[in-house]
């Protein structure tokens, strides 16, 4: 039977989930395997999760064209989706495209990557070198997890100012329904949807995952494969604040952009999973940030956050959520976040000094028994 005859047999059988072992990934990753770019392909996923999944192909598909190899993960992403959520990405796909066709760039350099004009000289240093030292040179790390340095050169937070005021005010003309960044900000713009794709996933393959390889290798700094990036406002007639939260992503990268404001300050929380997010915040865990344009946050998504109100002037941050699909998968199977979540750090102290407790006592009772 063929690759395709056994994908249509398992259809047929109607679980939309089992899957014959022809059509399962292996459940090691090969790290010698050099993953091809889906990045020209249109796809309803993103096509850095394309080439992270690769790696997990069966060996005798390796080297098969990009055409197969996207047919038989998509088959997969599409049976272990949630029920909808092929047709919601669909839907989507239409959305960007609307857009796409119709929008006229302001800066078109800001769709390419060009490292030279965006990031200040400090940051491509350290990037270039590659190292744990080179990042904390540029680095202040004022609270356990997160990170705070110089990123982005004035010129590149003043484009990208303009540029989304260029798409607010097409969407403005045109009466266009846009989708908000996400489900606690109203105000801002979803930046992959105007054509920002590719240069923000550039901007998280080549810059953000270095540094999310040595800091966050516990909560899939190791194997990000995707981003929703977006820019959020804040001010008069905008967002005032947000609300205490934790991000959909693996790790964040938060950067001012400008432009003249007061308030508004960051207040971090401590990191929690799922279990525990609603737990109660220690002291230690407390920390206050205070937006400086052109400077980036780099923390956890799961590090427990929110925004105070911003009290007068214009706030304007770009904000991209890093996501790691193989971390989301091993994450399903997992008890014990104690690598990383303040709370199982806590409960599981606590086990190992009663157990060291109840050992003393028995063994003081056998010393009581010998010495009887």
């Amino acid at each position: 039977m063929s690759t395709d005859d056994a994908t249509e047999k398992a259809r047929e059988n109607g679980n939309g989930v089992e899957l014959p072992s022809t059509q399962r990934l292996i459940p090691f990753e090969n790290k010698e395997h050099n993953p091809e770019s889906y990045e020209d392909m249109q796809l309803d996923y993103s096509p850095l999760l394309f080439s992270s999944l690769e790696r997990y192909l069966p060996p005798n598909m390796l080297n098969l064209p990009r055409d197969r190899k996207v047919h038989f993960l998509s088959d997969i992403l599409t049976r272990y989706s949630p029920q909808g959520e092929h047709t919601r990405v669909q839907k989507h796909r239409k959305y960007r495209q609307q857009i796409l066709s119709n929008y006229e760039p302001r800066h078109k350099e800001l769709y390419t990557m060009n490292a030279a004009n965006f990031f200040v000289p400090s940051f491509l240093k350290a990037i270039s070198e590659n190292s744990e030292e080179s990042f904390r040179s540029i680095m202040v790390e004022p609270t356990p997890g997160v990170y705070t340095f110089e990123m982005f050169q004035p010129k590149f937070c003043e484009m990208l100012m303009a540029e989304v005021e260029s798409m607010e005010r097409w969407v403005h003309d045109q009466r266009f329904h846009i989708i908000c960044p996400n489900t606690m900000n109203k105000y801002g713009v979803v930046l992959d949807d105007f054509g920002l794709e590719t240069m923000l996933n550039k901007l998280m393959d080549g810059y953000i995952c270095p540094m999310s390889r040595v800091f966050f290798p516990e909560v899939g700094g190791l194997t990000l494969d995707s981003h929703h990036g977006f820019v959020v406002e804040y001010g008069v007639n905008r967002d005032i604040e947000l609300g205490f939260h934790v991000d959909d992503s693996e790790v964040t990268l938060n950067v001012c952009l400008g432009e003249q404001f007061y308030g508004g300050d960051l207040f971090f929380r401590g990191v929690r999973c799922d279990k525990h997010v609603n737990t109660e915040t220690q002291s230690e865990e407390v920390f206050d940030y205070a937006h400086i344009p052109g400077r980036a946050v780099l923390h956890r998504g799961r590090h427990r956050h929110g925004a105070r109100a911003t009290i007068s002037g214009h706030r304007v941050n770009l904000v991209i959520w890093c996501r790691s699909s193989v971390f989301r998968e091993l994450k399903k199977h997992q008890n014990d976040f104690s690598s990383w979540c303040g709370d199982c750090r806590r409960e599981k102290k606590e086990r190992q000094h009663l157990s060291v407790a109840a050992t003393k006592l028995e063994l003081l009772k056998r010393d009581g028994i010998s010495a009887s």
